[in-house]
């Protein structure tokens, strides 16, 4: 296999997850009396630029398609968390109503939606339908499309360069890392900056975090790989924070090598030396992570199987990516757990891929209440714990898989 990014052989194990279908392809009941397809999930790493990447991964259009059924906006902490982001940015860069703002997987407007108000023109990048429309309900532009150099040329072209690009939980979706670089160096005003946001590898392996693999993902990142990935398209990085979202991410400041004016930060440097530090440029590093997959996998079977010979009855809630991950990894099914809440209306009266469990909304819990209630999302376990406490008597025990089993 050949890096994504510097093309060096890949050879390094990471882990190995076996195969599982695409983690957003939700089943209809007709698809039910159909085949999946499965694809393998074993990750690799670059011992050159140090890129943690797929081995092998679905096609592109597979994963992300009109029936896409992610919505950023049905998460209270994301919605808090980006109102904050367009209030630090507009204040930061003093963006005003002759600036421009870009998000590029804009999703269903959940971010954009706060510049608009703010008077602040801004426009979106979004491939999937489904979330494309649900934006343009809203009033936010959205042009339904891949980016990369290609659509950046055009929107230059057209006078529509940006002064904010943002990218948030995106980076690591898309299989040809370099192009899609290039493409907010091209975008971006001379003084322009960009900001990705991404769940930092060094949490991953730490907090044995191995269920946020899964074949969207194309590269798990550090601040030393995309820092290397960025100066070699173009950007240079000039700020790093380090934010709570899904578990822990990174928020990633850039600007054109060639024009940006920006002081580069002592954070830069700090967070460089850290994940050297703690080894992220050597192969010993990634030697844990198959391990931790394999006890979190055993202690919830463990768990499950204990629970059903006592007939206790055990339900989930949050249909997310990593649930799947999690579920098709331990090879759960039915019979373990009956079925899994979402409040997404686009997930209920489906099933969720591989393990084919069914999806419900959370008036089930009217009629039927497990003993316990196994937390998929685990990032956002305060926020569903709220809203089941607000609306349900809570008579169950909840449980939290990763990184060890927990139960509350």
């Amino acid at each position: 296999m050949k890096c994504r990014h510097c093309d060096a052989n890949v050879t390094l194990p990471f882990v190995d997850l076996g195969s599982s279908p695409p983690s957003n392809a939700y089943l209809t009941p007709v698809q039910l009396h159909a085949p999946e397809s499965y694809y393998p999930l074993r990750v690799l790493v670059c011992e050159s630029c140090w890129l943690v990447q797929t081995e092998d991964f679905a096609g592109f259009d597979d994963m992300f398609s009109a029936e896409y059924a992610y919505f950023s906006s049905f998460s209270s902490t994301m919605l808090a968390h980006v109102k904050r982001y367009s209030e630090e940015m507009t204040a930061r860069f003093g963006l005003t109503a002759s600036s421009c703002v870009v998000e590029v997987a804009s999703n269903d407007g959940y971010l954009l939606k706060n510049f608009k108000a703010a008077g602040i023109p801004c426009y979106g990048v979004e491939p999937t339908a489904s979330t494309a429309k649900a934006a343009r309900e809203i009033g936010i532009e959205s042009i339904e499309e891949f980016f990369g150099k290609k659509l950046a040329n055009r929107l230059v072209s057209e006078g529509r360069q940006a002064d904010l690009t943002a990218a948030n939980n995106v980076l690591a979706h898309v299989p040809d890392i370099n192009d899609f670089v290039s493409g907010f160096t091209l975008l971006l005003k001379d003084q322009g900056v960009s900001t990705f946001e991404f769940p930092h590898l060094l949490n991953l392996v730490d907090k044995a975090q191995f269920d946020t693999i899964y074949h969207e993902h194309f590269s798990y990142l550090s601040l030393t790989s995309v820092n290397t990935i960025f100066q070699a398209n173009g950007l240079s990085v000039f700020d790093v924070e380090e934010i709570d979202t899904h578990g822990g991410s990174l928020r990633v400041f850039a600007q054109k090598r060639s024009t940006g004016k920006h002081v580069v930060t002592p954070r830069v440097a700090a967070m460089l030396a850290r994940e050297a530090a703690l080894g992220m440029k050597t192969a010993a590093y990634y030697g844990q992570t198959q391990a931790d997959a394999v006890r979190i996998k055993r202690d919830l079977l463990q768990f499950l199987l204990k629970a059903q010979a006592e007939g206790k009855t055990v339900a989930a809630y949050g249909a997310a990516a990593k649930g799947n991950t999690l579920l098709n990894y331990a090879g759960v099914r039915d019979d373990l757990v009956k079925f899994v809440i979402d409040l997404n209306p686009a997930k209920q009266n489906k099933f969720m891929p591989g393990s084919r469990i069914p999806m419900v909304g959370a008036d089930v819990l009217g009629t039927t209440a497990p003993d316990y209630m196994l937390i998929l999302p685990w990032n956002l376990e305060a926020e569903i714990k709220a809203q089941l406490a607000a609306k349900h008597k809570v008579t169950w025990q909840y449980v939290i898989a990763v990184p060890e089993l927990r139960i509350s």
